[in-house]
């Protein structure tokens, strides 16, 4: 008799309030599915799986930490890879669901992808389902009191690791940039909005919704510090002249009707 394949579930949990857990996610958390979470380290703690169980619920007896190291090291990172899908792979091919668990919103620079690809090119009809949540940017954006993006604002998100000469274009283009995981590039990036006078519109927000948030608009004090992995920047540009772009529209506009 054939074993029905399980369903391999993205769990979006949110930044670190348990509050923010959506109630589909609060639903499969709740069934029978195996829980997997990712560890940076063999033995260590897991984020993702701290936000659940600060939300009150308890981790099942099928559970599985998946290992993904710290690295760029694309040959480890495929090792590692191939190794959390076979085992993902395994259970489902035993007919259990697999709940993979993930701070703030699976689809956006998450590991859950890799995983998902990975799983599904060793066996392609694998059924996956994303259980979409509140991402780190929207949850700092609250705790810094500042919207994101307004009526035509444009905004930008991306990892700071792009460099400071991409980060300095992209302030030329956007109303609003969010620079994720700026903890290797921060004293860089502070020089940068120091030169372009935009130090008193940033804010830093680290583990955003955890119960160590921390909010910081004083951005030349953390000149030197040490800060989390898991920080992120937002830095509006009150300085882009939208008139002049909207000039140009205006512009363009006259020339089709000529």
């Amino acid at each position: 008799m054939n074993t029905k394949l399980g369903t391999l579930y993205g769990i979006s949990l949110g930044p670190g309030d348990p509050g923010l857990i959506t109630r589909r996610a609060w639903e499969l958390l709740s069934s029978a599915g195996h829980w997997t979470y990712p560890v940076r380290k063999k033995n260590s703690d897991s984020y993702a799986l701290d936000i659940a169980l600060r939300a009150g619920l308890e981790c099942p007896q099928a559970h599985t930490a998946l290992h993904f190291p710290m690295t760029h090291d694309a040959d480890i990172l495929a090792r590692y890879w191939l190794e959390a899908a076979q085992t993902v792979l395994a259970l489902l091919q035993g007919g259990e669901d697999v709940l993979f668990l993930v701070e703030g919103d699976a689809s956006t620079y998450s590991t859950f992808g890799h995983l998902q690809r990975s799983v599904r090119a060793l066996q392609a009809d694998v059924t996956v389902e994303v259980v979409p949540g509140v991402s780190s940017f929207h949850a700092a954006a609250a705790c810094a009191g500042e919207a994101l993006a307004d009526v035509d604002d444009t905004i930008a998100i991306v990892p700071a690791g792009y460099g400071i000469a991409q980060i300095e274009r992209m302030l030329n283009d956007f109303d609003t940039l969010v620079l994720l995981k700026v903890k290797p590039l921060l004293d860089d990036i502070i020089d940068l909005l120091r030169r372009r006078d935009l130090l008193a519109h940033g804010w830093f927000v680290e583990k955003a919704g955890a119960p160590e948030e921390r909010m910081v608009h004083d951005l030349a004090s953390l000149y030197g510090q040490k800060v989390n992995y898991l920080s992120l920047l937002i830095i509006k540009n009150p300085g882009r002249q939208r008139g002049e772009m909207q000039r140009g529209c205006r512009k363009k506009q006259d020339e089709i009707h000529e």
